[in-house]
């Protein structure tokens, strides 16, 4: 529903404000508050490289209740060593100061350039000034959305309001990334940053949030890829206030619930696709009838990141053979005198032989901003979509310029 926002369900406050750290100016501190204690469940990169705020972040979670997050853009501290963490959690010191609960009960994140210390003394001025600005409508959704982007060309936000009997509920949530783009998150204790904050005012234990977000999770953000590079700082968490007063404690209400952030969550992992890097397109990569879900995730993912099939996509080249090709050296079971590969609609490729197409006319397809490549694989009732785009020149010179 485009009326709504991260702050349309009830019970929240944010706020994005300029503290000087990323040079271009722009919002680079944001703090987004629940009213009350809030149920709350994360889900962190798996990276074994570790950012400070992560670190911190899962220890904070733990115990499902939150207040706050705070976040800053334009600096990821990763690899900062014990001062790193001491920042992290000065971080959280300052947040749950300016909104007057615990330092555990605050959520950090950063994200931006790996190695460097926070400048905290800009920091710090930062969270203060964005306690101060803290408000409930569209523009303080906004202003934080654009505190968290670093390379994103455009801000990402989804938002849905459904019902469960006769009440309504909302869920909504934003997220960036556009490079180093790979994410493998999971649930702390097992195995450019993506990072996602989403918001409901339904009423819903810590353990059955932790459950249903790392089922959404490996369905949608941990199915986008721009770089395969994954973060030191990927970071997805909800927080749920309980102001609608709707209980999710039946197969109904659950049912409903996992749909609308699966929707939600789904949303923001096309939108980074989207605005991958130096992307022109989004490439949906969808295989059916693999071995198993795994398989297919495997297989979609293999050719989600191939840097040659991403060049075709990019020079709408419908070269199957390098398609088929990653198909095959993915970990898992993959027959191609069984398979069947479609490119926006098109058969090319059928039970190990090419099938004719007008090379031409599908070239002009693939022009489109939104291409399907669909493998059938003919060995099961697995299934996996992955969302990825094309590699351009862009990618390479924003990539090599972001240091220096």
């Amino acid at each position: 529903m485009p009326d709504l926002h991260l702050l349309s369900p009830h019970g929240f406050r944010a706020a994005g404000i300029r503290a000087g750290i990323k040079l271009s100016g722009k919002p680079d501190v944001g703090l987004l508050v629940c009213d009350t204690l809030a149920s709350a469940a994360a889900v962190f990169t798996t990276n074994k490289v570790i950012a400070a705020p992560v670190k911190v972040g899962r220890e904070h979670v733990a115990a499902g209740r939150l207040r706050a997050v705070v976040v800053n853009a334009g600096n990821a501290n990763a690899c900062t060593g014990a001062r790193g963490e001491r920042d992290a959690k000065r971080m959280c010191a300052l947040a749950a100061h300016a909104v007057g609960c615990e330092p555990k009960h605050v959520l950090p994140s950063s994200t931006g350039i790996i190695g460097h210390h926070l400048p905290m003394e800009k920091l710090e001025r930062g969270i203060v000034d964005a306690g101060r600005s803290l408000g409930r409508d569209q523009e303080h959704a906004l202003l934080f959305a654009d505190s968290i982007l670093t390379t994103d060309l455009t801000r990402k936000a989804a938002a849905t309001e459904f019902r469960i009997g006769r009440q309504n509920v909302r869920l909504a949530g934003v997220c960036k990334g556009s490079g180093m783009i790979g994410p493998r998150m999971a649930l702390p204790g097992k195995h450019a940053t993506m990072l996602a904050y989403l918001t409901t005012d339904a009423l819903i234990t810590p353990a059955l949030l932790r459950r249903l977000l790392a089922e959404a999770a490996s369905g949608s953000f941990n199915a986008v890829t721009v770089d395969d590079h994954m973060s030191t700082n990927d970071t997805a968490v909800v927080l749920a206030s309980g102001s609608s007063g709707v209980k999710i404690d039946s197969t109904r209400a659950r049912g409903a619930f996992a749909v609308a952030l699966n929707e939600v969550c789904r949303s923001l992992a096309h939108q980074i696709a989207a605005d991958g890097e130096g992307a022109t397109k989004v490439v949906t990569i969808a295989v059916k009838s693999a071995a198993s879900d795994d398989a297919a995730r495997r297989i979609a993912r293999a050719i989600a990141n191939s840097p040659l099939v991403k060049c075709a996509m990019h020079g709408n080249d419908p070269n199957w053979g390098r398609i088929v090709s990653a198909a095959g050296l993915a970990e898992a079971p993959f027959d191609p005198d069984r398979c069947i590969l479609t490119l926006q609609g098109t058969v090319v490729f059928r039970n190990g032989q090419p099938v004719a197409f007008d090379a031409e006319k599908l070239s002009a397809e693939l022009r489109a901003k939104e291409v399907r490549v669909e493998l059938t694989c003919r060995l099961g009732k697995g299934a996996a979509t992955c969302w990825t785009c094309d590699l351009s020149k862009e990618y390479v010179t924003i990539n090599a310029d972001y240091h220096t």
